[in-house]
């Protein structure tokens, strides 16, 4: 509980502690602060509805960071959360990991809208990704990456029915494979094949005119010859009409694939706009879910405290981590306690107790101090006013030997007994109900596995 944030509830991210004794992240203070003129700490509010001391307000030059929190939080050991991810490690590394995390599900940069695995991203942008495509040079078109590779594989066939038909080979070692037709890029394997896959329009342009230029040496030759063609010629212009035909085949395949990719695209979009949808009804159901688990809590808290209410003016109050509680109300973190609220009957006076442990006023730091506290209650209007009734307190020795008894009658003029204009009248009762060095002795069982147990009795006859 020491590691969670007073406001977000969430594990505290460079912790402030304030006066009151409480700690909050560093943007969290910010934020209170600066969304709200004197605000008072949430907790301390918890503690004591009534609070309203210069110790719990909340300001940033009044809080201070807990290096010692801070280290420890840093070294607590926790895992990955996500599916698949078997990392574990400290706390300090795990923003490093989670940028890293191979499991993690990422947005594709390229904007295509999809959610794919770190790990897999790769895969996604070679295969899947509608947005990650090659521009052709020469006719601006957009090919994705499966659609290139058609293209180029359409290239090297003809590249190697050129090769044939050819005295010198056409791949050159250290340069682009359509240095024959003129490219005159070399360079590293892993460059070349870049090259290739990025200049497929300007490879297209250069195939195109060697194509033209053996068409015209051929026509120059037979008109040489008188118009008579050997026959070997004949073939060669065969061969290069073949070639034509491919290249234009090619350009068909592209523009059908052009149209394709089109389509795509529409049914993309109207893919994303469906998800979209989903989205905002999954958030929709998600905020409704969250509502009917805040009501569930709030019945939950009321069922619990019509359990604990009591209708007779007998109360039993049972206090738990009393060492704790103890040490809270000596360092101030914690000073008083209240009990749940009771009633001395059905439609009476609705009443608790409040208790400060280290002590109170004349008690503080060496007795236990114990006040009754009347409350503002639904049938006030119909009760006689002041409270008279006489009230006893009780803390029991669990061993059944020594009960500390103490009682009084209500001064009637006392503000403390009028009918409440507020939540809560002033506290009154015994701020040296029972020694400190009684309390802690071990010859008396008052607090017995690390609890107590407090009584209150109004004579309601």
């Amino acid at each position: 509980q020491k590691y969670l944030c007073s406001n977000c509830n969430n594990i505290l991210k460079k912790a402030l502690q304030t006066l009151c004794g409480h700690r909050y992240c560093s943007a969290c203070l910010s934020w209170i602060v600066r969304n709200n003129k004197n605000a008072i700490c949430q907790k301390c509010k918890e503690e004591d509805p009534s609070t309203s001391s210069e110790g719990s307000l909340l300001a940033e030059e009044r809080a201070f960071g807990d290096a010692a929190i801070n280290k420890e939080i840093s070294e607590l050991k926790v895992h990955c959360v996500t599916l698949g991810c078997s990392w574990s490690g400290i706390m300090k590394n795990f923003e490093e990991h989670q940028s890293l995390c191979e499991y993690a599900l990422i947005p594709c940069h390229t904007g295509c809208g999809h959610m794919v695995m770190r790990k897999k991203l790769a895969d996604h942008l070679e295969n899947g990704c509608v947005n990650n495509v090659t521009t052709c040079q020469k006719c601006k078109r957009s090919l994705s990456s499966s659609e290139y590779q058609s293209v180029f594989d359409y290239f090297l066939s003809f590249s190697f029915f050129l090769q044939q038909n050819r005295s010198t080979p056409l791949l050159n070692k250290d340069g682009c494979r359509f240095s024959e037709v003129g490219c005159s890029f070399r360079g590293s394997k892993e460059k070349i094949k870049e090259h290739e896959k990025t200049a497929v329009g300007a490879h297209m342009l250069l195939l195109l005119q060697h194509i033209k230029q053996l068409k015209a040496s051929l026509c120059t030759a037979a008109k040489a010859a008188n118009g008579s063609i050997p026959q070997p010629e004949l073939n060669l212009e065969n061969k290069l009409h073949v070639f034509e035909n491919i290249v234009a085949v090619l350009n068909k395949e592209v523009e059908t694939s052009n149209l394709e990719i089109t389509a795509f695209r529409r049914q993309s979009e109207l893919d994303q706009n469906i998800i979209r949808g989903l989205e905002l009804k999954i958030a929709e159901l998600h905020r409704c879910l969250t509502q009917k688990d805040a009501g569930l809590s709030s019945l939950h808290k009321s069922l619990l405290f019509s359990e604990q209410t009591s209708y007779d003016g007998v109360f039993l109050w049972k206090i738990t981590d009393v060492g704790r509680k103890l040490q809270d109300s000596v360092t101030g973190r914690a000073v008083s306690l209240y009990s749940p609220a009771f009633y001395t009957a059905k439609y009476g006076y609705k009443v608790c107790l409040r208790v400060y442990l280290n002590g109170d006023g004349t008690g503080k730091g060496t007795h236990v101090s114990l006040f009754f506290v009347v409350m503002r209650g639904d049938y006030d209007a119909l009760l006689p006013w002041p409270f008279r009734h006489k009230v006893t307190f009780m803390l029991l020795d669990q061993n059944n030997r020594e009960h500390i008894i103490d009682a009084f009658r209500p001064d009637l003029t006392s503000a403390s007994f009028q009918r409440p204009v507020n939540d809560m009248n002033v506290a009154s009762g015994c701020p040296m109900f029972l020694p400190l060095s009684k309390l802690q002795s071990p010859k008396y069982a008052y607090v017995k596995e690390d609890t107590l147990f407090l009584k209150c009795i109004i004579e309601t006859n």
